[in-house]
């Protein structure tokens, strides 16, 4: 039997979110606490450091920007779905967090003054992205590590797939996970955890995401009872790279580039002519693939039309300053210098507004377990999410989580008792069944499939019969997974293993999706639906929150928090 590790504190995931609550927590406890961060990728490998943009902040408010404006453009950016008491938290805490990073050796891009450098970003009515280049994310990532090098108190679990959660009573007891490296399950014993797991698309086939950010942050909660919100809303970025998928950071637009169709026209002067490239996302999105669908963009690879982004006039100097990685990235991987040439673009599977459902101090419906970052939903994104509120998010609710975690963990001697079975039952599922099976269903063919599901009929554009397809699909493909068997059967490293229990996570997350989607009749914010046009805020004006349950999934609804601003037309 593989042995049981006990930690006062455990946190899962190495992103932002959760090194940062790793950071506070450390901070908090002055050494007191034994804490773990477990993370299926190396550390310094996960999603985050993708993030390339910026991380929005007010930090001069005597030059116009405020607490209150901020707040504002976040709410209507959420399409009026975000709960206001979670803004307001948010907005006021940022500056702090950007301030101490710095603190902590952040390289911060700079104004020529020496102050931090801030840029535009779609939704925002003042530059307010704060950035180091167009490597935010990444850079964000080492400065926390390196905080956490000074730190003895804490153990680092690299390469450790959790599988599942410890729930009983609604009370956090502990969880399992898989040594990749090894091949063997372990139970680990915490008084508190912060799930700082990370979402992922990866159940879509044209995505800025990681290989790794598979949905295991959304399915591995909700299979342990807790609930998943407002995961209909799935944020699609304006410009992922034609073939690949990759980000082309919305920096580029923040700078100045310009979204051209093939009669060469700036077309957002149609859908947004106020803020034309930096409308919110789900706009913009929504006016390239109009373009396109209208006959206005250019053809691509394997039906991936396109349109193009154009930096040409922004000049070599500016490009090479304040956008190296787009243009690193569109050379290796598009064969487009930006400094000569548009970039080709279309909207791509970003971001998923929901997540699990959490209070305003990150604390999941079970006693002992908070949810930071991407895979929580307060909602301080609603149904669009704008961009470097990402980031923010990560950075804001990673300390808090980690603050009241450490706390928890402090007051409490006793370690939690979780029965031995669960591990028993998890050795049997993954090691009997999945690898056991000498044939059964190819899981790539299931991925394949799904990913096709997805992209077809819970894209951008949405309407009833596709999505009743869809989630029929699903359904198949989950049935099928019954029958799987891994291939390899070495234990020592299994990628084919890790890949399978990926596959099985995408298909939990994506069956969340349809089911919110297909009962969500209107449209708002990233949930656009051709047959119901309009926003529904009579009926809609509410948040999704799905459980599982043995007759499959129950959904519910719950008020928004409408504080101070009410539902008006959005218009940009």
């Amino acid at each position: 039997m593989a042995e049981v590790i006990r930690h006062d504190l455990i946190i899962v995931g190495s992103g932002i979110a959760g090194l940062r609550a790793a950071v506070e927590a450390a901070l908090v406890s002055k050494g007191k606490l034994d804490i773990a961060v477990i993370s299926k990728v190396q550390i310094n490998r996960s999603h985050s450091v993708c993030a390339e943009g910026g991380t929005a902040a007010v930090l001069y408010p005597n030059e116009g920007d405020s607490f209150l404006l901020h707040a504002w453009d976040t709410v209507k950016g959420s399409d009026f779905l975000a709960d206001q008491d979670a803004v307001m938290r948010f907005v006021r805490e940022m500056p702090k967090q950007i301030y101490q990073l710095e603190h902590w050796g952040m390289p911060w891009s700079r104004r020529e003054d020496g102050r931090i450098a801030q840029r535009r970003f779609g939704g925002h009515t003042f530059p307010r992205a704060t950035f180091a280049a167009d490597k935010t994310g990444f850079f964000e990532m080492q400065t926390l590590w390196g905080v956490l090098q000074r730190f003895d108190n804490v153990t680092f679990y690299p390469e450790w797939m959790v599988t599942k959660l410890i729930i009983e009573d609604g009370r956090y007891k502990g969880l399992i996970a898989l040594d990749i490296y090894n091949g063997t399950l372990h139970m680990f014993i915490s008084k508190a955890a912060v799930w700082a797991a990370g979402g992922g698309m990866r159940m879509y086939s044209f995505t800025t995401y990681s290989l790794t950010a598979t949905g295991d942050g959304f399915a591995i909660p909700y299979k342990a009872g807790l609930g998943l919100k407002d995961m209909e809303f799935v944020q699609f970025h304006p410009t992922g790279l034609i073939p690949p998928g990759i980000l082309i950071s919305e920096a580029a637009r923040g700078e100045g580039g310009y979204l051209i169709n093939n009669k060469g026209e700036r077309f957002m002067k149609k859908y947004a002519p106020e803020r034309m490239e930096l409308a919110p996302r789900d706009i913009v999105s929504r006016a390239m693939m109009t373009e396109i669908l209208e006959g206005r963009g250019f053809e691509g690879p394997n039906g991936l039309n396109y349109v193009h982004l154009d930096l040409t006039h922004l000049g070599k100097e500016k490009i090479l300053e304040r956008l190296p990685l787009i243009r690193e990235v569109s050379i290796k991987y598009a064969g487009v210098d930006p400094i000569h040439d548009p970039i080709p673009v279309r909207p791509v599977a970003h971001y998923p507004m929901g997540g699990v459902k959490v209070d305003i101090n990150g604390a999941t419906e079970a006693v002992g377990l908070w949810a930071a970052g991407e895979v929580n939903s307060i909602s301080l994104h609603g149904a669009n999410r704008l961009g470097t509120n990402s980031t923010a998010d990560c950075l804001v609710y990673g300390a808090i989580t980690g603050r009241e975690a450490a706390l928890y963990a402090m007051e409490h001697d006793d370690f939690p008792e979780a029965d031995i079975e669960y591990l028993k039952q998890e050795e049997k599922r993954i090691f009997d069944n999945l690898m056991g099976r000498e044939s059964g269903e190819d899981a790539y063919h299931i991925r394949r499939e799904l990913r096709a599901t997805m992209d077809k009929s819970f894209y951008i554009y949405r309407n009833e019969n596709d999505m009743k397809e869809g989630l029929k699909k699903i359904l198949e493909l989950k049935e099928k997974f019954e029958k799987v068997a891994v291939g390899d059967k070495d234990p020592i490293y299994n990628s084919d293993l890790v890949y399978t229990l990926e596959i099985e996570n995408m298909l939990d997350a994506a069956e969340v999706i349809a089911v919110g989607a297909l009962n969500r009749k209107e449209s708002r914010g990233a949930h656009a639906r051709t047959d119901y046009p309009e926003r529904d805020d009579k009926n809609f004006l509410v948040h999704t929150v799905v459980h599982r349950t043995v007759d499959g999934p129950k959904i519910t609804y719950e008020p928004v928090k409408i504080l101070f601003w009410k539902p008006i037309v959005r218009k940009y």
